[in-house]
């Protein structure tokens, strides 16, 4: 087993992790981050790549498509080779739509979730309004963190249409376990979209609610012609047209971050989903009851 680095063991400590990746120019340091790690230049994409994995620990790149990289951003978007991800095709199923440790999950109280431990919030606050949450009242939800290192592409969970996505401007805070428990209504607070699926063969409500973060804040959907970001400026609803199949693409994030899946009472967790366990994409996570 190996032992964490001397660098790795000193950013754990938690006030550290929180003063370093928090109480900086979040907004300043995330678009100079965005637009540093498309700089192609072999010596720059070598010493950044060396770099994030002194950071973040081993990349595993044995999935991946390809193994070179033209930037950094290259690396962080990459795709994977073909049957990488098998899709449980079972029909009462619903799938992951990303790689991501499950960060929190269970049922909604009313229309309360957790954040952390002794941290909720509100589904109206996190989707914007009062007349897009009561549909998961007393419903379920699962929170997925993406880690830097993760395959940051997510995919539809069940065949669905998406009509219209939802733009929310905010902020950049970093959105791991310790910013998570010191930050109350974290995900409320920053950029996210809110894409609700339209399922098909199936009465049941889903939405995903992609949360940007420091240094990740642009999430690009395959059926927009607009990547959503912090130089955005609107409109904040955008109509679409999109119909997905179970498992298609829908999107990335640009680094990695978290969503969050919120499913209506029609639909309950997968037995085998358990907080604090790594999920991917195409495992069960919901079933219809």
């Amino acid at each position: 087993m190996n032992r964490p680095s001397r660098l790795e063991r000193l950013t754990q400590q938690e006030d550290l992790n929180f003063l370093l990746t928090n109480r900086i120019p979040r907004r300043t340091l995330t678009l100079a981050m965005g637009w540093f790690s498309r700089i192609e230049q072999p010596l720059v994409r070598w010493l950044s790549l060396a770099t994030w994995q002194l950071f973040a620990g081993r990349l595993d790149l044995s999935e991946a498509r390809k193994t070179r990289f033209d930037s950094l951003h290259d690396c962080f978007v990459r795709e994977l080779k073909p049957g990488a991800r098998p899709v449980d095709e079972a029909t009462d199923v619903l799938v992951s739509p990303c790689d991501g440790i499950v960060g929190a999950c269970g049922r909604i109280d009313g229309t309360e979730v957790v954040q952390a431990k002794g941290q909720p919030y509100t589904v109206d606050d996190l989707l914007g309004g009062p007349d897009r949450a009561e549909r998961y009242r007393d419903g379920s939800y699962v929170t997925l963190r993406l880690t830097s290192t993760m395959y940051h592409r997510f995919h539809a969970p069940y065949a669905c249409d998406v009509d219209e996505v939802i733009y929310v401007s905010g902020d950049t805070w970093n959105v791991n376990p310790i910013a998570l428990r010191r930050v109350p209504r974290l995900f409320c607070l920053n950029e996210r979209a809110v894409i609700p699926l339209r399922l098909r063969a199936s009465r049941a409500a889903v939405t995903l609610v992609p949360v940007a973060a420091i240094l990740v804040a642009s999430i690009h959907l395959e059926f927009l012609d607009v990547t959503l970001h912090l130089r955005y400026r609107g409109p904040d609803r955008l109509a679409c047209r999109a119909s997905l199949e179970k498992g298609q693409e829908m999107g990335h994030f640009r680094h990695g971050s978290t969503i969050i899946v919120l499913a209506s009472g029609e639909l309950e967790l997968h037995p085998s989903v358990r907080e604090g366990e790594t999920i991917r994409v195409g495992r069960p996570l919901f079933r219809h009851r």
